[in-house]
C-alpha cells in the first residue's frame, strides 16, 4: 500500500504540473475558441435568408382625364390610407393607355380596407381628381413575392382555376427559368381573398415584344387549359408611374 502511494503522488503532481503549464501557454486556444463560435454565429446569422410572411393586397384600377391631375390628389390622400391600415406598394399606368391606373396597396386590416374601400368620401376624391370609370377593386392574398423586383414594366394576369392546387403542380412545372427565356420574371403569386381559385400574377418583363408572343402564343394557352384555367384570362400591361 505504502509502494502504491509513493507512486501516485508524484505521478498526480506531475499531472498537475502538466496541465498548469498546458493552461498557461494555450492562451490563444482559450480565447480563439470562443471568437470562432461568435464567428460561426455571426456567418450563419448572415446567410440564414429572411422568411417570408404572405400578407394581403388591396388593388384598385381604374381611367382617369389627365394623369398629371390625378396624381397630386392621390398623394395627398395617403394620410387616409395610412389611417386604414395601406400602404402604397406600387402605382402603375397602362402600357398602351397612359391614363388607365392600377394601384396596389399592402392591407394591414382587410375590414379596415374594404370599409375604406366602400366610404362615399373615398369617392368624392377621385370624383375631383378625374376619375372617369367604375374603379375596379380586387383584394388578394400573396403566398409569393421577389421584393428584388427592379423592372419598369410589368403584366398582371388574372384568372379563375378549378382547383388552385393542381394548376400550382402545372405552374412550377413550366417554372421560373421558362419564363425568363420568354421575357417574363416572377414578382408575386397570390389567390384571391373571396375566392381562393382566383389567381393573380406579376412578371416583370425585359423585352415586351417577347412577353406578348409568348402570352398569345397557343403553346400558353393550351398550358392554361391543362392547368385547369376557367374562362378567358385577364392580361394586363403596365408601367412604373412617375410622380
Amino acid at each position: 500500500m505504502t509502494t502504491i502511494k509513493k507512486i501516485i503522488r508524484p505521478l498526480s503532481a506531475a499531472i498537475f504540473i502538466a496541465s498548469l503549464f498546458s493552461c498557461n501557454n494555450d492562451t490563444g486556444s482559450t480565447k480563439e475558441g470562443p471568437q470562432k463560435v461568435e464567428d460561426t454565429l455571426k456567418t450563419t446569422t448572415a446567410e440564414k435568408p429572411a422568411a417570408f410572411t404572405p400578407f394581403d393586397v388591396m388593388e384598385i384600377s381604374h381611367t382617369v382625364k389627365d394623369y398629371a391631375k390625378w396624381r397630386p390628389f392621390f398623394d395627398t390622400d395617403s394620410v387616409n390610407r395610412k389611417a386604414n391600415g395601406l400602404e402604397t406598394i406600387v402605382v402603375g399606368r397602362g402600357a398602351d393607355n397612359a391614363n388607365k391606373i392600377m394601384i396596389a396597396l399592402e392591407v394591414k386590416d382587410m375590414q379596415k380596407a374594404k370599409d375604406f374601400s366602400a366610404n362615399p368620401k373615398l369617392k368624392e376624391v377621385m370624383d375631383k381628381a378625374g376619375v372617369v370609370s367604375k374603379p375596379d377593386v380586387e383584394y388578394f392574398h400573396v403566398i409569393r413575392y421577389n421584393p428584388e423586383s427592379k423592372e419598369k414594366q410589368w403584366v398582371i394576369i388574372s384568372h379563375k382555376v378549378k382547383d388552385f392546387n393542381a394548376w400550382l403542380k402545372i405552374f412550377d412545372n413550366e417554372g421560373p427559368a421558362a419564363r425568363a427565356s420568354q421575357g417574363l420574371y416572377d414578382v408575386v403569386l397570390s389567390r384571391g381573398v373571396n375566392d381562393s381559385n382566383m389567381v393573380h400574377i406579376v412578371l416583370d418583363i425585359k423585352d415586351m415584344a417577347k412577353a406578348k408572343a409568348s402570352l398569345g402564343s397557343e403553346e400558353k394557352k393550351k398550358l392554361m387549359m391543362s392547368a385547369g384555367v376557367e374562362g378567358t384570362p385577364k392580361i394586363e400591361f403596365y408601367q412604373t408611374a412617375d410622380k
